[in-house]
């Protein structure tokens, strides 16, 4: 805008809107043009190549460190159900081998001539074994020579050795199917992987995180949907009495839906709280990823139990 001797603002360049005066004398200020918002600066992993903002100190897909430029060490699972012992310290052992077990001595007079012989047991040779009574049982006597029992050999520091860690039963099982029908009526972008066999997951917990993970946040559920983009990294809380099961939304960003095992797919996601599922039921999250619950099979409780 133009500035007229006399201090008017105007929009005209040779005469002042307001008093008439010539701005030959005056001055223009220049309006100042508001700056354009810039986009954001991002950084691509070297690892994943996922973006990230600028100021992440961490990858949120693979964990990797912008500092100091390495992976998460990895994280090994554990059975969730099963407290390990605690092992007590052991002190140093005297040697490198064990000292021998000795057996037993034979009870021996310091003279042989002067031991009185037994009026039930005939005197026998040193060359000939001793026999039993007939009206005893060879199995039991009283002489410690009779006790074929080896003495029990206690662990160093006199503690029994610790249990081993078994893994606990699996009783029921979580089936992770590609479905194509729920990906056709979600409208995702991103290619369906081809459908087949399952994926085989069993729920040994009470409460079981559906979801997928992310190193960055410490989040590793217990029933992985991985390839599926579609489902948050906390998506839903499968529960359990051990005979009932219960389906339960977290807030996720695309929902959790229930459906019969026949019929049309669902179209409105579960409400807020826990939802009974009935047997046959099967759950729909995320771009293509529906879940069946189900009882174990004898093989594969064989197998899961190692």
């Amino acid at each position: 805008m133009a500035t007229c001797p006399a201090g008017h603002e105007t929009n005209h360049t040779d005469f002042c809107d307001v008093c008439g005066l010539p701005i030959a004398g005056g001055t223009v200020t220049a309006t100042p043009t508001p700056a354009q918002p810039q986009a954001a600066p991002v950084v691509t992993c070297p690892n994943c190549r996922t973006p990230n903002v600028a100021d992440a100190l961490f990858c949120e897909a693979c964990g990797f460190d912008f500092t100091t430029g390495t992976l998460p060490a990895p994280v090994v699972p554990s059975w969730p159900t099963l407290e390990q012992p605690p092992v007590a310290e052991q002190p140093a052992p005297v040697s490198e081998q064990p000292a021998p077990v000795a057996e037993t001595p034979p009870v021996v007079t310091e003279d042989p001539a002067a031991a009185p012989a037994s009026p039930s047991t005939p005197q026998q040779s040193e060359d000939q074994p001793a026999e039993a009574p007939a009206d005893e049982d060879p199995a039991v006597s009283d002489s410690p020579a009779s006790d074929t029992t080896p003495p029990a050999v206690a662990a160093p520091g006199g503690d029994a050795p610790p249990a081993q860690l078994q893994p606990p039963p699996v009783d029921w099982i979580a089936e992770l199917w590609i479905d194509p029908d729920w990906y056709a009526t979600q409208g995702s972008t991103d290619p369906m992987p081809s459908a087949g066999l399952p994926d085989i997951v069993p729920l040994v917990k009470d409460k079981n995180l559906v979801g997928r993970v992310s190193h960055s946040r410490g989040i590793f559920p217990d029933v992985d949907c991985e390839l599926d983009s579609g489902v948050s990294r906390r998506h839903a809380m499968l529960t359990t009495d051990g005979n009932r099961w219960w389906i339960e939304d977290l807030n996720s960003a695309n929902g959790t839906f229930v459906g019969a095992a026949a019929g049309p797919l669902p179209a409105m996601p579960i409400p807020q709280g826990r939802v009974e599922l009935s047997p046959g039921q099967r759950i729909y999250v995320g771009a293509w990823t529906r879940i069946v619950i189900r009882r174990a099979t004898d093989d594969e409780r064989t197998a899961f139990a190692g």
